[in-house]
């Protein structure tokens, strides 16, 4: 049936707009459209998982690289719809049916008046809207990829024999449009995000985050059936997945049949399935074989890439992200790269191979991909020395069997201090009031501590701790308050803030929107007075103990009285210096992703293209178990070697890529197929018939030599 339907002359001539087929515009729109959809979607998912549904931080990631992973596992069933039974055209309306719906879900998941019957602000009924939104990610997931593998061959379809040329600039424009739409996406859903709605009560609007994208996948749809009437439809080839499989599995079962040396040596492996499959069909699944064995080094380039979302964002949290006219947060570096991306694919494309032809050198596709993985190395050695100037400016936290501590004077007198064992003392004499010690000191977990000359402490804290000791001498005896600071730089580039309450008074305490309630007296928390309001630029990765002396007095210039102490500096090393690292992996991107799916759709046969593009995608997923292997086996202390061990080993890959593209050959599927097509069908049968004589007159002559023959091969028919 959908044969039929799409049984149209794939050869047939559509208008041409610049020597472009027209069909191609709605194909392109349609993947922007897409593109934002899913990308908009996933840049607020995690947000939306931890802030909405309450969920954990582990179980928020669990849930959202599951989700990730089943996107670019499905391609595969995709594949399998569209060359087996819809045709790529049906199978990208169906699937988009489903991938809108699914969007659509999630959009109403995420509205929580529908189950606030108390107006609280909360949903009272949390199951229902789990159930909602894991029904609609399910629904996304087998939508985008179902039809990852499908539009970009669909727009291969569109172009003539003669259209090479053109067929290359469709791709390279193809991937400027998902770049497009996934930078324009993650820069406007955040921002709906922050959007207060609701009915009753106003809360951040993860329905609208969710329900731009379900109206831009709306518009692709629509887009993408509008265009109808001008596509060139590919018809299905029937199950050739399945025969793809069972033609390599009869290949291997009859070659162990017929293993010992009496039976005549093939050409190729493959030549054993003649017995039972075509020569066409045969010839086709070598020519997929040879294209997927290239393959198999491909997932460490996506190993390298897929860490921008990941360890370059936590590297860029201990960077200074001010950039004068704008403050970029660490999460937000990631659209450099598709920034980069659009301005580079036409560079390349009209500039950089250009010259390189001038040049006469043989750029082939493969050697592009082996250069856009050496890219990729470089922008990990890049990322390698940015992490080793990193890691100079930040502070020295204790080890293990270590402590350290600052001490706070709130008395309204110099106070002496000696602190340490016998053999590490050190005095501290405090004249400016309160006041702290410059920097961490690192003492054993046991230290004697001596106030004055007369009063004497043996203190025992937690190892590997940082603490604050606050310290008040105008008490008999002094009274000693330590208190717990954080160990580790703070997460996404934000500031530790804190005051110390030293009033006899309780204060109210806010900072912007937030309200932290009372601050008591002797306590230590984040914080504003009512009468009073300060301001204090902190850049980025800071943290500050502000204190409030217990001389402070309300007033016009009260805010002079209390006294910042720097708990950790500010992240000082610029997030500029992550660009150079980004423009080598954007580069190297451009040059191997955009080069990988014009020579998947080259290589590929003319009933298989989708199939060498859901294993392109499959490449994704790979690349993403790789890099949990690798950070998990290599357990690197310092994360500047974890960048050169993944560097290193891209540029092994790289080097076997490059001796496996040195020995592969171009082919012409389109003429390879013409050869076999032109075989006449009674000369195949007679080739085959000879081909199982050949072997059956090798079984009579073991039979004549061995009489237990017979035995053996009725064992190997049962295998």
């Amino acid at each position: 049936m959908a044969a039929k339907d799409e049984g149209k002359d794939p050869k047939k001539k559509s208008a041409t707009v610049c020597g472009f087929p027209i069909s191609i515009f709605f194909i392109v729109v349609n993947e922007f459209c897409e593109r934002f959809s899913y990308y908009g979607m996933r840049a607020v998912l995690v947000l939306y998982f931890k802030y909405f549904l309450r969920w954990d931080d582990d179980f928020a990631t669990t849930i959202y690289h599951t989700f990730v992973a089943l996107c670019y596992l499905t391609p595969i069933m995709g594949a399998i719809v569209a060359d087996s039974w819809l045709g790529k055209f049906k199978t990208i309306v169906y699937l988009s049916i489903v991938y809108t719906v699914g969007q659509v879900v999630l959009a109403v998941s995420a509205i929580h008046d529908i189950t606030d019957t108390n107006r609280d602000g909360t949903p009272d009924n949390m199951t229902l809207h789990i159930v909602l939104s894991m029904l609609g990610l399910a629904l996304i997931a087998v939508g985008t990829g179902g039809i990852k593998p499908c539009v970009s061959a669909f727009g291969g379809d569109q172009f003539q024999d003669h259209q090479e040329k053109q067929r290359g600039t469709f791709f390279s424009i193809f991937y400027l449009s998902i770049n497009a739409g996934s930078l324009l996406s993650t820069i406007i859903t955040p921002i709906l995000r922050g959007q207060e709605c609701g009915i009753y009560t106003k809360q951040k609007c993860y329905s609208l985050a969710f329900g731009v994208p379900a109206g831009l996948m709306v518009a692709s749809l629509i887009v993408f059936i509008v265009g109808s009437g001008m596509y060139i439809k590919t018809p299905p080839q029937g199950n050739i997945m399945v025969k793809f499989f069972t033609c390599i599995g009869f290949a291997i079962k009859n070659r162990f049949r017929h293993r010992t040396n009496e039976f005549p040596k093939r050409t190729h492996w493959m030549d054993w399935a003649e017995e039972k499959y075509d020569k066409l069909l045969i010839a086709q699944v070598k020519m997929v074989l040879k294209v997927l064995f290239l393959y198999i080094p491909l997932p460490m380039f996506w190993a390298l890439y897929d860490q921008q979302g990941s360890r370059w964002t936590l590297q860029a949290t201990n960077m200074d992200g001010d950039f004068g006219i704008l403050t970029i947060q660490p999460d937000q570096m990631q659209t450099i790269n598709a920034i980069l991306i659009l301005l580079l694919v036409p560079i390349v494309e009209s500039v950089i191979y250009p010259l390189i032809a001038k040049c006469k050198i043989n750029f082939t596709p493969l050697r592009r991909i082996t250069v856009g993985m050496f890219f990729a190395a470089l922008a990990f050695i890049a990322a390698a020395l940015v992490e080793i100037q990193i890691e100079r400016t930040l502070p020295k936290f204790p080890s293990s069997p270590e402590v350290q501590v600052k001490f706070i004077n709130m008395g309204n007198k110099s106070l002496d201090l000696t602190a340490g064992t016998n053999k590490d003392l050190l005095i501290l004499t405090y004249v400016l009031l309160p006041q702290a010690n410059a920097d961490y000191l690192t003492f054993e977990q046991h230290f004697d501590l001596t106030v004055g000359s007369d009063f004497n402490y043996s203190t025992t804290l937690t190892p590997g701790s940082r603490n604050t000791m606050v310290i008040f001498p105008d008490t008999t005896p002094p009274k000693l308050m330590p208190f717990t600071d954080i160990n580790a730089k703070p997460e996404q580039g934000a500031n530790a803030i804190r005051f110390f309450n030293g009033l006899d008074s309780d204060l109210n305490v806010t900072i912007g929107n937030l309200d932290f309630g009372d601050v008591n007296f002797f306590s230590s928390c984040l914080c504003h007075k009512q009468p009073h309001s300060t301001r204090r630029e902190l850049g980025f990765g800071s943290s500050f103990t502000l204190i409030i002396p217990p001389t402070f007095a309300f007033g016009s210039n009260c805010e002079q009285s209390i006294r910042p102490v720097l708990d950790m500096e500010q992240n000082s090393f610029h997030m500029a210096w992550q660009i150079p690292q980004y423009f080598l992996l954007t580069l190297g991107e451009v040059v191997f992703s955009v080069t990988g799916l014009e020579f998947s759709y080259s290589q590929a046969p003319s009933n298989m293209k989708s199939v060498l593009q859901a294993g392109w995608l499959l490449t994704v997923a790979v690349g993403n178990i790789v890099v949990l292997i690798v950070a998990e086996a290599a357990t690197l202390q310092d994360q500047w070697a974890e960048y050169v061990l993944f560097a290193s080993l891209l540029l092994v890959v790289c080097v076997i890529f490059a001796i496996m593209a040195y020995f592969y050959t171009y082919i012409d599927p389109a003429k390879i197929e013409a050869e076999f097509a032109q075989i006449d069908p009674k000369q195949k049968e007679k080739r085959r018939n000879s081909r199982k004589d050949s072997v059956e007159q090798h079984k009579e002559e073991r039979r004549s030599s061995d009489s237990s023959y017979d035995n053996e091969e009725q064992k190997q028919t049962r295998i």
